[in-house]
């Protein structure tokens, strides 16, 4: 009976889709929050080692070395005013987090007839209760009654940071790294409010380009959500009421054009799907999108909005099937540089919490825009079709122009879906739920672009994955923190070659290209799959691919599409490795269990004893495969190794030397201490 029951402490089976490498890392390169910054927003400038971290009132401005992190930190504390109204309208927030309950709390919103009273999920206010709640009647948490900076962004010069302050938006200009000032008279700017959300948990996005700042925010408690120009020099515009219904964004990215005036950003967000039936989830996922040269329409239609706008449907599921993901969370776009062509990454999630990710074309995206049909409209054309990006000083004013404003005002929705590439989501586990998402796009030796993403998980890890035309490939996982917690923000800089990494505890930087972890043989570097990285022939090393590295040189080789380590040729360890064995005593009558230490989790790991022909099972235990008492094991005398195989060829990992000093051990610690004993002391050997 208890040879059974630890058997069974080892018989965690490694099952499906896993990162081949798993490192623990402890780098210099941390910094450690004096207190929970359960809300963290950032921004990164290419080519620097400072980070901006926003968070309750105080921005952290954080300069990374490889010895360290040094810090200053700035405080954003909110007006007195704005904390005393906050508090007096304080009152326990009423939706729940569970996925399931946001879903049902907007069902109710545009339900009311359902079956909400009966949910345990919130309370419904009273009947007399007014059903379009203004702003007036927002009831706030008193934890959220300070300034929360949700938003740091550079424009041109001008450094902007925004905070809820305690309910009552404000932003300043950030000035010498040291001081806020009072952002008006710098330009153009809209009311704050229309920036930065009044609580931390509504989520907004903001992006800049070409001297203004374009913001999203999102619906919540009475707040209408909308797309906005906010800051700048050209004129400030804003969405339609009836464009947008009960938003919740998930980002925004500028798509580039060699013609500047066809420049357009996308906005990500998941809508209220007023027409969905009982059985189906309440949301839809859009991609939204404005030209940036847009001005807005003229005084009797638009005046003040965009002409431009236009939205579509995204399906993130397989196929036509009812497994759909309705709810976007993230998006990352990645463009070649003055191309409309690259790809779009959706983090999306159900009704039950599950993530998962689909990849679009960003040609298909803008195909359908330039070409489909607008949903409810059925009239032909006249001149141009509404809502294209035309240069700023082109003719307006004509009937014709008047008449697509009108189509635009009313029918701004394509009628093609956007499906993903590949037709389902990535293969990746399912386990972990993503909790954040950052791509990189990297040049590698065959002159080719490869996609890279790293997906921050709710057990405070991250996912390395790399992303080709064959399907996803997870090179490694990474343990950062001390602190377990999700992932709640990341930061990616692809010129200086480092990923900054945020928790409510700590915020870490790792570099992209980790070369030096993947082992000191050609085929183990080829077999990690990373584009950052090749094996250089003449220094025998796995190296980063250099800066401007010369493809014709040859001097680098890898192998991205397969796990195929043949381009090492001769080097590709042949011959088997083998091992000098460690010597363990074992008394008569103790079971024993040895520890082979599982570094690719791509190989088959066997045991074999002396040089016998016949193998023996792993029993897994974490990052172990223990070979244990099990039938027809002789686990007395004799050389038992541990053999990895990986491409075909395998490598001898441990191996153990068993001798039998012919004593017994007292039968008390036999049947307790004596396996986990041998087994613990075995473990320690590995380190």
């Amino acid at each position: 009976m208890n040879s059974f029951v630890l058997l069974s402490l080892f018989a965690t089976v490694i099952t499906g889709k896993s990162p081949r490498l798993k490192f623990v890392v402890h780098e210099p390169s941390r910094f450690h929050f004096d207190k929970p910054e359960n809300y963290i927003s950032m921004y990164h400038q290419e080519g620097s080692d400072m980070l901006y971290v926003g968070g309750q009132a105080m921005i952290y401005v954080l300069t990374f070395t490889d010895r360290g992190v040094r810090d200053l930190q700035i405080p954003a504390a909110s007006d007195q005013t704005a904390i005393d109204t906050c508090k007096a309208k304080a009152a326990p927030l009423e939706v729940e987090t569970h996925p399931l309950c946001q879903y049902l709390h907007q069902w109710c919103k545009a339900f009311p007839s359902t079956i909400c009273a009966s949910s345990s999920c919130f309370s419904l206010p009273s009947s007399s209760s007014s059903s379009s709640s203004s702003s007036s009647a927002v009831h706030y948490s008193e934890l959220e009654c300070d300034n929360f900076i949700t938003v740091i962004q550079k424009v041109n010069d001008t450094f902007i940071v925004c905070g809820t302050n305690a309910g009552s938006p404000r932003c300043w200009m950030l000035v010498n790294d040291t001081m806020l000032t009072d952002v008006q008279g710098y330009g153009q700017i809209a009311a704050a409010s229309d920036i930065s959300p009044p609580y931390p948990s509504q989520r907004s996005i903001s992006v800049p380009a070409d001297g203004n700042l374009y913001s999203a925010m999102s619906s919540v408690r009475g707040h209408a959500g909308s797309i906005r120009r906010t800051f700048g020099t050209q004129k400030l515009l804003k969405s339609e009421n009836i464009w947008l219904l009960n938003p919740q964004f998930a980002g925004a990215a500028i798509i580039p054009s060699t013609q500047k005036f066809k420049e357009e950003i996308y906005f990500f967000f998941s809508e209220l799907n007023k027409t969905a039936r009982v059985d189906e989830e309440p949301y839809r996922a859009r991609i939204g999108r404005i030209c940036t040269v847009d001005e807005g329409g003229i005084k009797t239609l638009l005046a003040d909005s965009w002409t431009t706008f236009m939205k579509a449907r995204v399906m993130c599921g397989t196929g036509n099937t009812q497994q759909q993901y309705n709810n976007m969370k993230q998006a990352v776009v990645l463009t070649a540089q003055d191309k409309r062509a690259g790809v779009m990454y959706g983090l999306f999630s159900n009704a039950w919490g599950r993530t998962v990710i689909c990849a679009y074309s960003i040609e298909d995206i803008d195909r359908a825009f330039s070409t489909s049909k607008l949903k409810g409209y059925s009239s032909p054309f006249i001149g141009s079709r509404p809502g294209m990006c035309v240069r700023r000083n082109s003719t307006a004013g004509g009937q014709n122009d008047i008449k697509n404003l009108g189509v635009i005002r009313y029918y701004p929705e394509i009628e093609d879906v956007i499906r993903p590439v590949g037709v389902a989501p990535l293969d990746l586990p399912t386990d972990d739920q993503i909790t954040h998402t950052v791509a990189d796009i990297v040049l590698a030796v065959n002159d080719e672009h490869y996609s890279v993403l790293y997906l921050g998980t709710e057990q405070g890890k991250v996912l390395k994955v790399l992303h080709t035309s064959e399907g996803v490939f997870i090179i490694s996982q990474y343990s950062l923190f001390h602190n377990e917690g999700p992932v709640l923000n990341m930061a990616i800089d692809s010129q200086k070659g480092h990923l900054y990494v945020g928790t409510a505890m700590e915020v870490q930087r790792l570099p992209l290209a980790d070369c030096g972890r993947y082992g000191d043989t050609c085929r183990e570097c080829i077999l990690s799959r990373d584009p950052y990285c090749g094996w250089d022939r003449a220094r025998r090393r796995c190296i980063a691919i250099p800066p401007g590295y010369n493809v014709s040189s040859g001097a680098l080789i890898q192998n991205l599409d397969h796990s195929n380590s043949s381009v090492c040729g001769e080097a590709a360890a042949l011959k088997q490795r083998r091992t000098s064995p460690r010597e363990v005593m074992v008394q008569s009558n103790t079971s024993i269990f040895l520890p082979c230490p599982v570094r690719s989790f791509h190989a088959t790991y066997r045991w074999e004893k002396d040089n016998c022909i016949k193998n023996y099972p792993c029993l897994f235990a974490g990052d172990f495969c223990v070979l244990g008492p099990i039938v027809d094991t002789p686990l007395k005398e004799g050389v038992f190794r541990c053999m990895a195989t990986e491409d075909g060829f395998k490598v001898e990992v441990i191996s153990f030397r068993l001798v039998n000093d012919g004593r017994l051990l007292a039968a008390s610690l036999a049947s307790t201490l004596g396996p986990s004993l041998l087994l613990a002391m075995a473990t320690l050997w590995l380190h």
